[in-house]
């Protein structure tokens, strides 16, 4: 498709001109209405002359589009570029996503927001508002029919084929009447403008609707890149429609508005989990996972850390088919075995009702406009494009006359048992592509649905000169692009329905039709004007019942739990792996290398914390291949799990239980993340990379798991996640300095200068240790500092008193009062620094010599004046294992309620 010639913003000759003499010449190609003018470019005509820059913008442009582009008459092309970039910086920080598909091992891709919004201005919207809810008390009628008497499929109004014959239509909730009598909470209807400057349904979900989140973020930025505008045009609010949808669920949930209510998600592996976490912050839902979800005796159940909490209302954004796999998908993971039995038994309401996907069919929209005379006796305000069915011979014809003209469409979108494809135009097919297409209609015309084509109304996108291509006039632009509006009506309580004064507006790239994020396409913001009072209502609730009040506070799942658990672990072990790599690359590369002990010390490390793989050289018998081979496993996942994997690993815990972390503690752990592998991507390029520049890598990633932790230590609510989170931290670290030094007391690193501080290093107390005991190198002082000091927090005793102190808590257990598995932690209280040092041994003593000649080493005499250390550090380590799993069968698994069945109490 052409796109209109636009005026070049950036000119070495003159001047760069403002944005608003730019919009006068930002045309709409031929053939589609313009939003900025409010008319239709004719196919057959020439583009309009270009504006000039002395004409007023009243004259071009609507009286909305004039209003707005007036607030920004003083700002430059150059402006727009530093807003573009601002906005695009602002959704990277707040780690806005939308994934076509969920890699683990691959960047999550920003949400795509162009910095204008699409303005309707009153007239059209109340047009808008009229229609969609009309269209939502159809569809509400229609679920309350095909689910009950089935009079409109009897009559003929609905073709029984078309309602019972698709994968969507639930067999198991024919006649169960819903919670609250109300099968649709949520709508959306996806709106096109004709050149006629008309609006035209072009398809509806309700499912799952996906976008309410996303059109949030969208308000809030967009709303902040142009404050004036945005106050001066009246555009209404959004927040009371979110009020009235989440009092609505309250009142019609089986305890009212004291209910406890979740958000239901496949995942973070969803490719609009962000959404997922964004909308249960904003709405203060309890954020869930099918597997955080069990039924009994035909009610709903929260795993949590305090044990089982009733679940009375489900916002779910996971499909029909996935809900209960003992009734519906037997595979599915996602789902609640029983969760339709509890639906049945109107024990909890879920919104939407299971069963809706049969309204999502493109093929059902040919039959609305009959319905809605039959059943209202009204015709349809807002119309959908003409729509027919090829399981309808007739119309199968009356099709494939106008094929040409015509988007094909799937009957059964995304179904796995029909046949699924991608939309295609007719007009971007040739003859034999055509040709094909007749052919597959005819074998299969139930899976066929054709729906007559309008060019895409195109409103105004900001294109930066650091975007345009070769084809483009050089500079910064305002192009037309292509648009659909997406609408959402939500359940209103008692009143039915309220629109949501807005949308979702999403732009197709350039030379596209087709508006999806799937195909580079963006999102704009929509601003829904009015001419009266703008809405001021807020979700703040003016008064909370005691109940209420317990039900806000934070509720803590098995799931976020464990996942905050491996948060804490692959934290702390991101850390040890990096202190270890930076020590031993520097003793590599320092004169500590011609020290025998350190060496194996180090070598032995390296190994037990998968810093390199077995079989890798030891030091001692190739540096350099162990040095490489350590280098390489840095900033990779396969493998050895090093530095590169805990990261990932770290990430990954994180996207789970994003909805419990701040902004910047999400972006820090993304930067540290994508900034490792980045560069470790790019130095494999390098012919001259070296273990400098390794060295300094580690560095600059030290300094963001600096920046994690002071997250994690004074960002976080200390909930008992959060005292999951460290639990997990001090359990690695418990692990770790424990090892570190058991084994090198064993290889006797400790008796050379070089290996005493390397030890010291490690314990990150290097400066502690010489601001006390300057340069001395005894074993008392260090044992003093690195395992007994109750004020160095990475002492073994600090981390064994602070471990038993947050099971305590965990536990629930009084104050001074320590539970069972706190009590498996060694008590440091106990300790002596006579007893630890050796300094009680008698060396002449027969019972030593005995232990001396017991020893093979050659260091046999310090392992046996240091036996009782070694055997404490023994203990710490393998107490640092029993917790953790004594953890994860307590809190995480629930393994007493296996036994217990469903239909159980």
């Amino acid at each position: 498709m052409s796109e209109a010639p636009l005026l070049q913003s950036q000119n070495q000759s003159r001047p760069t001109p403002s944005v608003d003499t730019l919009a006068l010449h930002c045309h709409a190609a031929p053939g589609h209405f313009d939003e900025l003018s409010g008319k239709a470019t004719l196919a057959n005509s020439r583009q309009a002359e270009p504006a000039t820059d002395s004409v007023a913008s009243s004259d071009v442009l609507t009286r909305s589009w004039a209003d707005f582009f007036s607030e920004l008459s003083v700002d430059s092309a150059d402006d727009m570029d530093q807003r573009a970039a601002s906005l695009a910086r602002q959704i990277r920080d707040n780690g806005i996503t939308y994934n076509v598909y969920a890699d683990e091992n691959g960047p999550q891709r920003p949400w795509s927001l162009d910095v204008f919004p699409l303005l309707v201005d009153a007239a059209n919207w109340r047009h808008i508002e009229t229609g969609v809810l009309q269209r939502v008390r159809l569809l509400e009628h229609i679920m309350a029919d095909v689910y009950g008497p089935q009079a409109l499929l009897r009559q003929g109004f609905l073709p029984p084929a078309l309602v019972h014959g698709h994968p969507g239509y639930l067999r198991a909730m024919h006649g169960v009447k819903p919670v609250g009598g109300r099968y649709l909470h949520i709508a959306a209807f996806d709106l096109a403008r004709g050149p006629d400057g008309n609006w035209w349904v072009v398809g509806q979900r309700t499912q799952a609707p996906s976008g309410l989140g996303y059109l949030l973020e969208n308000r809030l930025a967009i709303s902040a890149q142009f404050p004036q505008a945005f106050g001066k045009l009246r555009v209404q609010r959004l927040a009371g429609t979110y009020r009235a949808l989440m009092d609505s669920l309250r009142s019609m949930s089986p305890l009212g508005q004291d209910a406890h209510l979740a958000l239901l998600t496949p995942g973070p592996y969803n490719e609009t989990y962000f959404e997922h976490a964004y909308l249960a912050r904003y709405l203060g839902l309890t954020l869930v996972e099918g597997g955080d979800l069990l039924v009994r005796d035909e009610h709903l159940f929260l795993k949590t850390l305090k044990g089982l909490v009733p679940v009375h209302g489900l916002l779910k954004r996971v499909d029909d088919e996935y809900l209960d796999p003992l009734e519906l998908r037997a595979d599915s993971t996602l789902g609640v075995p029983g969760l339709l039995q509890a639906i049945r038994a109107g024990n909890v309401l879920v919104a939407n009702a299971p069963g809706t996907a049969f309204l999502e069919s493109p093929a059902l929209l040919g039959f609305l406009p009959a319905l809605s005379r039959h059943v209202f006796g009204e015709k349809l305000t807002l119309p959908a494009l003409a729509t027919w069915w090829c399981g309808e011979r007739g119309a199968m014809q009356e099709a494939l006359e106008n094929l040409k003209s015509c988007a094909i469409k799937p009957t059964y979108p995304g179904s796995p048992s029909h046949g699924s494809f991608d939309s295609v135009l007719g007009v971007q097919q040739d003859q034999p592509a055509l040709d094909e297409w007749v052919g597959r209609i005819m074998r299969q015309p139930e899976e066929h649905t054709v729906q007559a084509y309008t060019p895409l109304s195109q409103m105004p996108a900001w294109q930066s000169a650091s975007k345009s291509n070769a084809d483009d006039v050089p500079g910064s632009q305002l192009r037309a692009r292509s648009v659909t509006l997406r609408v959402f009506a939500v359940s209103d309580g008692a009143q039915g329905w309220r629109v949501l004064p807005g949308g979702l507006a999403r732009v197709a790239s350039r030379g596209q039709e087709i508006t999806a994020m799937q195909r580079g396409g963006s999102s704009a913001d929509v601003w829904a004007l009015t001419q009266g009072e703008v809405d001021a209502s807020t979700l703040l609730a003016p008064h909370l019942t005691p109940e209420s009040l317990m039900q806000r506070k934070r509720l803590v799942t098995s799931r976020a739990a464990e996942n905050l658990f491996w948060l804490g672990r692959y934290t702390e072990r991101a850390e040890n792996a990096i202190r270890l790599a930076r020590l031993t690359l520097e003793c590599l590369h320092g004169e500590e290398q011609s020290s025998p002990a350190l060496i194996t010390w180090l070598g032995q490390m390296a190994l037990t914390n998968t810093l390199v793989l077995p079989g890798v050289p030891t030091p001692a018998q190739a540096v350099r291949v162990f040095e490489r081979s350590l280098i390489d496993s840095l900033g990779s996942t396969a493998g050895a799990t090093s530095v590169g994997f805990y990261l990932r690993a770290l990430k990954m815990a994180a996207s789970t239980v994003r909805e419990r972390l701040s902004q910047e503690h999400w972006r820090i752990i993304t930067r540290a993340e994508e900034d490792l592998f980045s560069r470790f991507a790019e130095a494999r390029q390098r012919s001259d990379f070296s273990t400098l520049h390794a060295l300094q890598i580690l560095k600059d990633t030290s300094d963001h798991m600096a920046a994690i932790t002071g997250a994690q230590t004074d960002r976080m609510t200390r909930d008992d996640g959060w005292r999951l989170l460290s639990i997990g931290r001090h359990v690695e670290r418990l692990a770790f300095l424990a090892g570190a030094l058991s084994s090198a007391l064993a290889c006797g690193s400790l008796n050379t200068d070089s290996g005493f501080d390397a030890m010291v290093e490690l314990f990150d107390s290097a400066i502690t240790f010489h601001a006390q005991f300057q340069q001395s190198r005894d074993m008392a002082a260090l044992i003093d500092l690195l395992v007994l000091d109750r004020d160095n927090p990475r002492s073994v005793a600090w981390v064994a008193h602070t471990l038993r102190g947050r099971l305590a808590k965990l536990a629930g257990s009084e104050p001074h009062e320590l539970s069972a598995m706190a009590l498996k932690v060694p008590n440091p209280n106990v300790w002596s620094l006579t007893q630890l040092s050796g300094l009680h041994v008698d060396l002449a003593s027969p019972a030593f010599d005995q232990t001396l000649d017991a020893l093979q080493p050659a260091d046999a005499l310090a392992i046996a004046r240091f036996e009782l250390l070694n055997r404490v550090l023994q203990q710490c380590r393998q107490a640092a294992f029993n917790v953790s799993d004594d953890i994860s069968a307590t809190y995480f698994t629930h393994s007493g309620l296996a036994n217990r069945s469903v239909g159980a109490l």
